[in-house]
């Protein structure tokens, strides 16, 4: 773990930068920080469950309390969005920068690959994992990849798919499935699984395996890339949007008039 802390430090780390934003905790950290707990968990096998707070999730968390309790209960909560960015650098709270939960991912690829730890990967098609394993032999080549499931499954199998994700002895697991049920799975399993370092990913394995086109660094820098997903799917996804981008402005707006004025 050159060039970052090690052993409790990181821990005190991740105690230091909690901050609270519209009533949700989350880590003022930089990608660098990020990375360098993940990998202090599967180091020194101390269980870490990390999580990411997005627009969409922001605003579902103030309608859904059960959503809530699941994302405030992990240990590192990254802000993954820059409407989340933009809204909390407004209202004063210093947050360093985005660290989106599909970059954590990729970057954690290449550290496994380089250190030897094992992933699992749960969540998405199969045809999706089999490209997300395709593209992984050809970018990391030493990467062992632990053992791979598809996200489609009943709730009478989990107990079944938890025992074969510990039987693999991966040191961390990826879960790509959509909000709220990947947070409900990992709140209900985070005190059984093996893995070192969980988190949850989203459509991440999608992006990765090719099969959603992940948004230009300059649309990304904007804050335009939820526009760029839109444009793909505008019947699917435009409503959506539209909806939650609407909610957020006037939640912001609130937050914004509840703070005190700075003389």
């Amino acid at each position: 773990m050159s060039g970052s802390p090690s052993g409790w430090a990181q821990h005190r780390l991740l105690a230091s930068r909690r901050l609270e934003f519209m009533g949700a905790p989350m880590h003022a950290l930089t990608m660098t920080e990020t990375l360098g707990i993940a990998e202090e968990a599967m180091a020194f096998r101390r269980p870490l469950l990390h999580t990411v707070v997005n627009v969409a999730k922001l605003v579902n968390m103030g309608k859904n309390p059960e959503l809530y309790e699941d994302v405030t209960g992990a240990d590192m909560i990254s802000v993954d969005g820059m409407g989340v960015l933009w809204g909390a650098r407004l209202c004063g709270v210093r947050v360093p920068e985005r660290v989106a939960g599909v970059d954590i991912m990729i970057n954690l690829f290449g550290l496994c690959a380089a250190r030897g730890y094992r992933p699992y990967l749960l969540g998405a098609e199969w045809q999706v994992l089999d490209n997300v394993a395709m593209r992984l032999r050809r970018d990391h080549p030493s990467l062992d990849v632990a053992g791979m499931r598809d996200g489609y499954f009943d709730a009478a199998d989990e107990d079944a798919i938890v025992e074969a994700i510990n039987a693999s002895d991966a040191d961390c697991l990826f879960v790509a499935m959509p909000t709220p049920r990947k947070e409900r799975f990992l709140k209900r399993y985070r005190d059984v699984l093996v893995p070192n370092f969980v988190m949850g990913v989203g459509g991440s394995f999608d992006v990765y395996g090719g099969k959603v086109a992940r948004a230009p660094q300059l649309v990304q820098a904007v804050g335009a890339e939820w526009l760029f997903r839109v444009a793909q799917e505008p019947s699917r996804l435009w409503p959506r949007y539209y909806e939650t981008n609407l909610a957020y402005a006037s939640l912001l707006w609130r937050e914004l008039r509840g703070r005190p004025i700075r003389r």
